[in-house]
């Protein structure tokens, strides 16, 4: 059955404009990163022009992995086709400013049979994941990748919340096409966006929070430090780190924004 999706307590003007996530504007909150603002809105902050790496730099550590580069005006990591993490000049990204409420707009290409992710509320944290701390939102070939055919009722298929909530409705492009993606966080309430429809919502730090990450990979007795740093999401301060996944393949981003909605 499909969900209605609700943002609640989105009572500003400018957080209602959320739901209209056809267009490309996106959220920040705490730092220093170096980033362009959008003359026509100071409250949006564009992660990445086309042209610079400005921001930018590896998950823990300083520096950018060598297989992250502009493309075409794109940001791109360039795989080996392996479907694994790369051990050398691999590795993800983030932004190198940490976010709280807010709304993030990209768009994406995969390669045939790839795989990546968008994170949000990211920690660093040292010899661990990315993934470890932060929810994903999932980048896939749908119709070439083994993980479509994993999980339960599709959660690891593109825009899912992954291995979590299934995207509903699923309206990904066949690979090497461009989707629109977007992920709205706002005191908790937590939308995915695929190609201008909400396609997930769900609620941090409540009791389907916890639930969600006890039917998943990363619960309490599966893996306790994952599940401790997840139930607590963005620490005690409640915001992190928006990062892009080295999953081994070739995939492509643009028109990456974020929108500060606090």
């Amino acid at each position: 059955m499909k969900r209605t999706f609700r943002i609640l307590g989105l009572a500003t003007a400018s957080v209602a404009m959320v739901a209209c996530l056809g267009r490309s504007g996106n959220s920040g909150a705490s730092g220093d990163a170096v980033a362009d603002v959008v003359e026509d809105d100071e409250n949006v902050v564009v992660l990445f022009d086309g042209s610079s790496l400005d921001g930018w730099r590896g998950y823990n550590r300083e520096d950018i992995p060598g297989r992250w580069t502009i493309e075409d005006g794109a940001l791109k990591f360039n795989g080996s086709g392996g479907g694994e993490a790369q051990s050398n000049d691999g590795g993800d990204i983030i932004f190198d400013r940490k976010f709280k409420n807010f709304e993030l707009t990209f768009d994406w290409k995969i390669s045939k049979g790839g795989n990546s992710g968008v994170f949000f509320y990211a920690q660093e944290i040292p010899g661990q994941p990315i993934y470890i701390s932060a929810p994903e939102y999932q980048i896939l070939d749908n119709e070439n990748h083994p993980d479509a055919r994993l999980g339960v009722n599709g959660n690891r298929k593109s825009a899912s919340l992954y291995d979590m909530i299934p995207a509903d409705p699923q309206n990904a492009k066949p690979y090497g096409e461009w989707n629109t993606g977007g992920i709205m966080v706002y005191k908790g309430t937590v939308v995915h966006y695929q190609n201008g429809e909400p396609v997930v919502e769900y609620h941090l730090w409540t009791d389907q929070w916890r639930e969600l990450i006890d039917n998943s990979k990363f619960s309490q007795e599966k893996w306790p430090l994952a599940y401790e740093l997840l139930v607590n999401l963005g620490g005690d301060e409640r915001e992190g780190y928006i990062g892009f996944q080295d999953h081994g393949d070739d995939v492509w981003f643009k028109n990456i924004k974020v929108k500060i909605l606090d």
